[in-house]
């Protein structure tokens, strides 16, 4: 399915739904980030995905990082709320979403990197290579706030 990313912009559809999503923010022993090439808007992300029923949150962490990249985590902590209404995806079968999304760190427990229907590319990214890739600005929030170690969790 394709989706456009809104964000701050006036012409913007209407959200018409909301739903719980993750995000995880996850580092190996070398302090690169885990990210992945979306195949539905060819941006880098990092890995997440929405929440299926009978999940706890954290589970829907572990199993989105997984079926994204093929790499098996443990949920850690909670690096922030995100539910900016300025931030709308509109889907191609008509769904405009609010961004929803809870952004726990995690970190990588075994597992090989795979792509999946979801990502094209499956990476472990250096901090200073950053700046260089397609990344959408709600995601480089978040990826910001996870290399802060802020001591207490964002909201929005």
């Amino acid at each position: 399915m394709a989706r456009e990313d809104f964000f701050h912009d006036p012409g913007a559809p209407q959200a018409n739904s909301v739903k719980p999503a993750v995000s995880a923010f996850v580092l190996d022993d070398r302090d690169r980030l885990l990210m992945i090439r979306r195949t539905d808007n060819d941006r880098y992300a990092i890995p997440g995905g929405g929440q299926e029923p009978g999940e706890t949150l954290s589970q829907t962490a572990v199993r989105e990082v997984k079926e994204e990249t093929g790499v098996d985590i443990e949920v850690v902590g909670l690096i922030g709320l995100y539910s900016n209404p300025a931030h709308v995806i509109a889907y191609d079968d008509g769904e405009v979403r609010q961004e929803f999304s809870i952004c726990f760190r995690a970190r990588p427990v075994g597992g090989e990197l795979t792509t999946s229907s979801e990502s094209s590319e499956v990476c472990w990214v250096d901090r200073d290579a950053l700046d260089g890739l397609n990344i959408h600005p709600s995601i480089r929030l978040r990826i910001e706030h996870g290399f802060e170690r802020r001591p207490t969790p964002y909201y929005t």
